[in-house]
């Protein structure tokens, strides 16, 4: 996992390197150990105020849709740059309203070990059709536990950080 400070110099470097208006505002940048994603706000089309709900989903999705053909170039430019420079892979993605898109996404293989009532969790959810696989059931699962879990997530993350910073005030760190 990344300090603080290698987060937010990515962060930093990725504030400092894209190109000035790509998003409104600052993008979200999220770091792990695979993997940079790097999400910003995108303007809303403008729609009558009577447009139907179908009608201002699809102006949403051409939107998205327009913004990256429009700017691949640019992002393919910044992504080899920062893959250089931080030797993790760097996806894109969009907020636009309240839908956001993700273009590109690393996924990783997890390895783990389960006993039987895990694995019985796991095939419940294939048999009934929930999910392909039980790969497929675990992802859901860890979506199921982020979507309810945030809070308690960020406070055990911030927890996180204290603790490798406390670590590194310690005596057996080089002065």
């Amino acid at each position: 996992m990344l300090t603080a400070e290698q987060h937010e110099k990515v962060r930093g470097w990725f504030t400092g390197r894209l190109p000035a208006g790509l998003f409104e505002g600052p993008a979200d940048v999220t770091v792990d150990r695979e993997e940079i994603t790097v999400v910003g706000r995108i303007a809303e089309p403008q729609l009558d105020k009577d447009a139907s709900d179908a009608e201002r989903a699809a102006a949403v999705e051409g939107r998205i849709q327009e913004f990256r053909e429009r700017t691949r170039g640019e992002r393919v430019e910044v992504a080899r740059e920062a893959e250089h420079r931080f030797r993790k892979k760097v996806s894109w993605g969009v907020r636009c309203g309240a839908d956001e898109a993700l273009f590109t996404h690393v996924s990783a293989p997890v390895m783990t070990r389960l006993r039987q009532p895990e694995r019985q969790v796991l095939d419940t959810l294939v048999a009934g059709g929930v999910a392909r696989s039980r790969s497929d059931a675990l992802a859901w699962c860890v979506r199921l536990v982020q979507r309810n879990a945030d809070d308690w997530l960020a406070e055990l993350s911030a927890s996180l950080e204290q603790v490798r910073r406390v670590r590194a005030q310690g005596p057996d760190t080089a002065a």
